[in-house]
């Protein structure tokens, strides 16, 4: 059973540990990442099902390099081998999951993808935001009737829209947006993560961050802006990969998930009721005390009453209806006024 909608429901966070390129090349460090984002307290692991060949061409022409950032000088197809997780590994990889009672996800990039995954016995399908346009993948997806996470790098609202309406069209409801800035890493100022609530409200489903900034701050802020869904890509320490410059090592994405459990508990409501910690401190605010004795017939002034702690007396806003008028009962000094005290003033 896929547990995504039950921790959104009951308020929870729910992390994904994106492996992407991070295997290195190796079944076993990819076994490996699995047990170990288990142990760090990860939801789910999430792979991405393609080969180089179902993403792109091979071809030398300038459209098909990359120019800066990360992969600077890369043509797509050699990136897309060295980075793919070979279709003989998933099943593999998916029992590691189930062996460590962590959910297993995938993002597929083509309806072959699609199809080899819907065997495998997938429970939910992510879409990467280079793909939220390709609105035929979207719909063939969804039309397997099983939750859609998708992400929204680059998205304006109307292809965000568009996504959502292709997940609707086959019937399809059970969609997660993800916020994503579509830079490896992603700087803190381009990443926008005030469009959360905005989402949330724009399209009327849940909303989580696809994360590749460095650290936990992304993850924290998300959450406390109503994220409920956190990827983050890890790694293990000593493997180099396309995606290791910008992923996570294991303490840290453990601790994240402490982090983003404290910030999603920190930021409820809202809610005004008091805590029974906060209710038993209720006695320490202020209150009405007689700071001299008061007889009657005395007139009630701010040199015999005051607002002081403790909390056993009326509120001090009665104060000011109390002030010029006579006691007609005795007070003594330190001792709290009473509501049937105010309402026996002449």
């Amino acid at each position: 059973m896929f547990h995504l909608s039950d921790k959104i429901q009951n308020g929870g966070v729910y992390v994904i540990a994106e492996m992407s390129a991070n295997h290195g090349g190796s079944l076993e460090n990819a076994l490996e990442i699995v047990r170990q984002t288990a142990k760090a307290g990860a939801d789910c692991l999430k792979i991405q099902t393609y080969t180089a060949d179902s993403l792109t061409i091979d071809c030398d022409k300038d459209y098909f390099k990359i120019k800066g950032g990360l992969w600077d000088g890369y043509k797509l197809y050699d990136l897309y081998q060295d980075a793919g997780t070979p279709y003989e590994w998933h099943k593999a990889i998916k029992d590691e999951c189930d062996k460590c009672g962590i959910d297993f996800l995938s993002t597929p990039f083509d309806k072959g993808a699609v199809d080899f995954l819907e065997e495998l016995g997938i429970e939910a399908y992510k879409i990467a935001s280079f793909e939220l346009n390709d609105i035929m993948l979207i719909e063939y997806a969804a039309s397997k009737g099983k939750p859609m996470i998708m992400s929204c790098g680059m998205a304006s609202t109307d292809e965000i829209q568009d996504a959502v309406d292709a997940c609707r069209r086959v019937g399809n409801d059970q969609i997660v947006l993800m916020k994503c800035c579509s830079e490896y890493p992603a700087n803190w100022e381009d990443m926008h993560l005030g469009n959360i609530p905005d989402m949330r409200e724009r399209f009327g489903v849940p909303v989580g961050l696809s994360d590749h900034s460095f650290g936990s701050i992304g993850a924290i802020v998300a959450v406390s802006l109503g994220a409920r869904v956190i990827e983050k890509h890890v790694k293990i320490d000593g493997i180099e990969s396309a995606d290791s410059a910008f992923s996570m090592t294991m303490d840290e994405f453990a601790q994240m998930i402490k982090d983003t459990n404290n910030a999603c508990a920190i930021s409820k409501g809202p809610d005004y009721t008091l805590s029974a910690k906060e209710q038993a401190s209720t006695v320490f605010r202020r209150s009405l005390f007689a700071v001299k004795d008061i007889n009657p017939g005395d007139v009630i002034s701010t040199e015999n009453i005051r607002s002081i702690r403790p909390g056993y007396g009326i509120a001090p806003k009665n104060l000011k209806i109390m002030i010029g008028r006579k006691a007609t009962k005795e007070v003594k000094r330190g001792e709290p006024i009473t509501l049937e005290f105010m309402e026996s003033l002449e």
